[in-house]
């Protein structure tokens, strides 16, 4: 987004108009703040998956880390928009607005709404390190395939972590991951080519 131009506006789901068997990617997180490596792992998944679109989905607070550490709401999302810098990465204040805490709400509420998209929920390699800890992680791998993505640190996340261990006989190899969208979940791959040393963590040190 360039200086003079304005953020998207949607209607009152904070989300684009969607049309029957668009692909699109999901990646949620608390962007506190959003970052390269938030983009890097989007740009990667529209080309690996030929997504229409990819939404960040700022989540109001993240249940597993301390609510004193967010930047306000409406700040993180002003500073999402402006890392964006891709037509395609839509910044989507959806579950602010539908009150959604969990994402296996967010997934469930998004299916109901448009029962014949294709969503892909997209998440970096330390982020599964923690899956099996979030709210009902099995129930979220039933309600969409997921794109895991290399992470500086996690590299061996697809191999030791406790859910990636559990999901291991649903893993599709990275040469034919475009196929987690046509079938069934549960059903995920790993994307290795994807690092950027930037994280959320790294860069509220640093101020």
């Amino acid at each position: 987004m360039t200086p003079g131009d304005k953020p998207r506006r949607f209607g009152p789901l904070g989300v684009p108009a969607l049309h029957d068997n668009s692909a699109i990617g999901l990646l949620g997180g608390s962007f506190n703040p959003a970052h390269d490596g938030h983009r890097e792992i989007s740009i990667a998944a529209l080309e690996t998956f030929n997504l229409d679109a990819v939404w960040w989905l700022v989540s109001p607070g993240n249940p597993l880390k301390d609510p004193a550490q967010y930047a306000p709401y409406q700040e993180r999302l002003a500073q999402a928009r402006k890392a964006a810098r891709h037509p395609k990465i839509v910044i989507s204040d959806f579950e602010n607005r539908k009150c959604l805490q969990y994402t296996v709400d967010t997934l469930e509420t998004l299916k109901d709404l448009w029962q014949n998209v294709r969503f892909v929920w997209l998440m970096g390699a330390d982020s599964l390190n923690s899956f099996h800890h979030w709210k009902d992680w099995s129930r979220i791998s039933e309600l969409a395939p997921m794109a895991v993505f290399n992470r500086p640190g996690h590299e061996n996340a697809p191999e030791s972590a406790p859910a990636a261990k559990e999901l291991a006989p649903f893993r599709v190899e990275p040469e034919n991951a475009v196929t987690i969208l046509e079938n069934a979940p549960p059903a995920w791959t790993f994307i290795p080519s994807t690092e950027n040393s930037i994280s959320s963590t790294k860069l509220r040190s640093k101020k």
